[in-house]
């Protein structure tokens, strides 16, 4: 079989790529979930026992949080990452307990709708992950079989520095706080509380919002860097063996047709 042609290719990549690109965001994503995304780590980090001590007094709605400790911190939030990860079950659950053992509700209505709307952005995502896997696996299988030449490391370079370029001029021009706004108008359904001050919302307060989200953003490009890196390593070596395999077969087969010329 000959090699295929360059347009083929330049079709094919774009979608092998894009696959690519979801299916290991879904991975990091996954695999941070199994360890609570290192809440442990970020909480002493960005001082979040200092952070509870100083706004947990202040909750209009439920009180005594100030007394919890840092152990009881990290198993609230493991709760509420199981629950968001499996449908937002369980939400409504959720509670921790004073040190005169009575038992109080962590979140209250607006709280726990706003994670189930974040549990049904999280199922959306795996959806959108798997299906990235399949075309990942499918176009990569035809380049496979069509001997279909990888990328120049060059080129890969070239078109990751390029997107990230575009995306960072978008944001830094409009703003980040501004699209960090718009996203949420845009994802979560109107008329859904989003948005909640620390005196409002032990959950808020529980993740110094959204200095934990920038933490987590943080694990997750990088888990996503590695993952990438060694899955376009390995998609590389497997063509690079397909190659050379093809170049192996078609000089086997001028060697043959040399010697049959020979014998006649």
């Amino acid at each position: 079989m000959r090699p295929s042609s360059p347009t083929l290719s330049y079709l094919i990549w774009p979608l092998i790529f894009l696959g690519q690109l979801l299916a290991t965001s879904l991975l990091a994503w996954h695999l941070l979930a199994q360890i609570n995304f290192a809440y442990p780590m970020g909480y002493k980090l960005l001082d979040l026992d200092k952070h509870i001590a100083e706004f947990a007094p202040r909750n209009r709605y439920i009180h005594g949080f100030q007394f919890t400790q840092a152990k009881d911190h990290w198993d609230l939030f493991a709760q509420i990452t199981h629950s968001v990860q499996n449908n937002g079950e369980g939400l409504e659950e959720i509670s921790f307990t004073l040190p005169n053992n009575t038992k109080l509700p962590l979140m209250h209505s607006a709280e726990i709708t706003h994670l189930q709307d974040v549990s049904h952005l999280i199922n959306k995502f795996y959806v959108a992950g798997t299906l990235g896997a399949l075309i990942w696996g499918f176009f990569l299988l035809i380049a496979y079989r069509q001997k279909i030449a990888f990328p120049s490391p060059r080129n890969i370079v070239l078109g990751f520095c390029g997107a990230l370029f575009v995306i960072s001029t978008i944001i830094l021009s409009v703003g980040a706080t501004t699209v960090f706004y718009w996203f949420h108008t845009k994802v979560f359904p109107e008329g859904h509380q989003w948005f909640f001050y620390y005196e409002d919302s032990l959950m808020t307060t529980l993740m110094k919002a959204p200095d934990i989200f920038a933490f987590i953003a943080s694990l997750l490009l990088i888990a996503l860097i590695a993952i990438w890196g060694l899955t376009t390593f390995g998609m590389a070596k497997l063509l690079k063996n397909n190659a050379v395999q093809v170049e192996i077969k078609i000089e086997d087969k001028k060697n043959t047709r040399k010697k049959t010329r020979k014998k006649s």
